[in-house]
């Protein structure tokens, strides 16, 4: 079974990642981009909640974001492993994975730490070419992920498998492979 959680900086190219290695290692990749799209899309209460939050351009709240993944979490394809992209992204959510794994007996294998320096992710950032992506965005962007995400990093440290994010998508795939084998 592999039941992974997937971090890094915007732009260290977690979502390819995610895509590239549930197909290798066939376990559904879970973002929580694709959640909210998919409960707004469908109207679903968790939906309509979370669409007042990005209707005004504000964070969903973890109660919301949490809920989501509950759900997601007990769908029977996720049964067996799964690589969540985009949660939990604090210690706070990382505390209610914890507990929503320990409630099927379960617990995470190991969390990947896609290493990519701040310059090299402006520079990916920038290169995209999106009206919103200017250079002081993306770098409160960066700085929000230090102070809110990074204290994963410690809070996972038994678990933490971290890993070069730059270079091309199966070269970085093969390091992340080769990494979580040599864990076993």
């Amino acid at each position: 079974m592999t039941r992974l959680v997937l971090v890094g900086p915007p732009g260290a190219g977690k979502g390819t990642q995610a895509v590239a290695l549930s197909e290798q290692l066939r376990v559904p990749h879970i973002s929580t981009g694709d959640l909210f799209r998919a409960h707004v899309g469908d109207q679903t209460p968790l939906g309509q909640e979370a669409k007042r939050y990005l209707d005004s351009g504000e964070l969903v709240p973890d109660s919301v974001t949490n809920e989501m993944v509950r759900e997601r979490l007990a769908d029977p394809d996720a049964k067996a492993g799964f690589l969540l992209d985009g949660f939990p992204r604090n210690t706070k959510q990382a505390e209610v994975l914890g507990e929503i794994l320990s409630e099927s007996d379960t617990s995470l294998d190991a969390v990947i730490q896609l290493k990519v320096s701040e310059d090299v992710v402006v520079g990916r950032l920038l290169s995209r070419g999106r009206a919103d992506d200017t250079e002081e965005v993306i770098r409160r962007r960066q700085q929000i992920y230090v102070s809110d995400t990074a204290p994963l990093l410690e809070y996972y440290a038994d678990i933490l498998v971290s890993v070069d994010g730059v270079g091309d998508v199966d070269e970085v795939s093969s390091r992340v492979l080769a990494a979580l084998r040599a864990r076993k």
